[in-house]
């Protein structure tokens, strides 16, 4: 099974930030950046001024030793310098993750928190109210703002355009193969792979290619190998050649030539809060925190999944009166759909589903087997023609999964977790893939968000694993929201 890789910073020597483009002159990269410092400065003068209307109206401020004129300039610029103090424009964390978003709540925080201390020191007088709604108002557009424009910025990455990192990997041929397809599987995270460095005694006298990726070196010359084919980044995976030792003199190596070094470790589908760097004797061991199954988060978890669940069955009780009445005049048959699946532990459970095929399915599926259109243990079929008329529509904007609202309030699923296999699929799983059953299945998960049915069978399964390992409340909320685009681009969705 493949499994994706971790990309950390490797520890070089600090070099000057002018330093910085380096050999590629990443003319899209101070592009962004401007982009950013132009909307951050719109999105907070906005705030100010949103306000300071609101607060004040069409009065006149008083109680104010210094001016508004002067203190809504100053608090502009104030918040711009937390920003590029807090490090907001930092090229490794734009564009993917969520430490960018962090940063800037952080920057917000911090600044709101600085000018309350001070101004009761210094018994300023400056609206509270102001202050208040001016920072609300502007934390968010800055977040609103950042995710517009790293979205736009995927958009063109996904077409090949757009400011992405020229990537020259490092390794045995096996892992750089791995890293590649790893890089290539998301490339909105702006990871181009333009060439790779391979042990000396795989090089062969003529052109070699990994795949479509040329080889451009062996370990002896990286740097050069670097700038001969424009890279900013070297990415260095496992390779029993590639020592601690040569690990640090490359970095030195790169010190100063604007050519960053990222280091893949032999760890692999493990998220960053279950891992922890700690310096043992100058050796930097890599600390992984075992998953959790149990305990209070998953309490708060099921508490969560039952209410949003209970609120969403209320508000959408209108749309499921609709369905059910154009499913019961589509075709005859019953509205919803009962599929025994299995949950938790290996229980067995009924999932609720509106009705999108016709009433003998089942008994036509052997007659269509052969049809498979994905590998592993699953059915699908993209002209299936078992499919209603309404049962198309519904399975391309997900609305035949709606009634799984009820399994989440009756605590059999939850919103976010693998997805719910048959019987006969968990029949023959293998030790690894049983993993799934640890925690309740869900109605949406990485794989939904992440191509459904487009996916492979292996890919589907890395997917639900990495979520049982590394689950949070906050990975749940980022899979909820993008669930919403994924439904409303029908990928994957037949």
């Amino acid at each position: 099974m493949t499994s994706a890789t971790l990309l950390t910073p490797a520890r070089t020597p600090s070099r000057p930030r002018g330093d910085r483009p380096g050999p590629a002159a990443r003319a899209d990269e101070r592009a962004y950046i401007r982009l950013l410092a132009v909307l951050d400065t719109a999105v907070l003068a906005v705030a100010i001024l949103v306000g300071y209307v609101a607060r004040f109206g069409d009065e006149e401020p008083s109680g104010s030793e210094i001016p508004y004129v002067v203190v809504a300039p100053g608090l502009l610029l104030a918040w711009l310098i937390s920003l590029r103090a807090l490090r907001c424009y930092d090229d490794r964390v734009l564009g993917y993750g969520a430490d960018e978003y962090r940063r800037i709540s952080s920057a917000s925080l911090r600044l709101a928190g600085g000018i309350a201390i001070a101004g009761y020191i210094a018994d300023v007088g400056v609206s509270r109210g102001f202050l208040a709604i001016s920072f609300a108002v502007g934390t968010v557009g800055l977040e609103v703002a950042r995710f517009a424009a790293r979205k736009r910025l995927h958009r063109a990455r996904c077409r090949g355009a757009g400011w992405s990192r020229k990537v020259l990997v490092v390794g045995d041929t096996a892992h750089v193969l791995e890293l590649v397809h790893t890089l290539r599987r998301e490339p909105y995270a702006g990871y181009h792979v333009v060439g790779a460095c391979i042990p000396d005694a795989l090089l062969a006298p003529v052109p070699q290619r990994l795949g479509d990726v040329p080889v451009v070196g062996s370990f002896r010359g990286i740097p050069e190998a670097a700038t001969a084919i424009g890279a900013d980044t070297v990415a260095v995976t496992a390779s029993g050649e590639l020592t601690a030792t040569r690990l640090r003199r490359l970095g030195w190596q790169l010190e100063g030539t604007g050519v960053d070094l990222v280091v893949a470790p032999a760890l692999t589908d493990v998220a960053g809060p279950r891992i922890h760097t700690r310096p043992v004797a100058g050796l930097p061991l890599i600390h992984v925190e075992a998953p959790e199954f149990r305990g209070a988060r998953k309490l708060v978890k099921g508490l969560v999944d039952r209410s949003l669940s209970f609120v969403a069955l209320t508000l959408l009780l209108p749309v499921l009166v609709v369905i059910a009445l154009a499913i019961k005049l589509d075709s005859r048959g019953p509205v919803l759909f009962r599929q025994v699946r299995v949950g938790q532990g290996g229980e067995e459970f009924g999932v609720f589903k509106f009705r999108t095929m016709v009433v003998n399915a089942d008994a036509l599926l052997a007659e269509l087997a052969a049809r498979n259109e994905t590998d592993g243990l699953m059915f699908k079929m993209r002209d299936d023609p078992r499919v209603t008329r309404i049962g198309r529509l519904l399975r391309k904007w997900s609305l035949d999964e709606l009634p799984q609202l009820v399994n989440v309030l009756f605590g059999q699923m939850s919103l976010v977790g693998p997805r719910p296999p048959l019987p006969s699929e968990v029949a023959r799983y293998d030790g690894d893939v049983a993993r799934r059953l640890l925690v309740k299945p869900g109605m949406t998960g990485l794989w939904q968000v992440s191509g459904r049915s487009d996916l492979s069978w292996e890919d589907g399964i890395r997917l639900d694993l990495y979520y049982v390992e590394n689950w949070s409340l906050a990975a749940d909320l980022t899979i909820l929201w993008k669930t919403f685009g994924a439904v409303v681009n029908s990928r994957g969705a037949y």
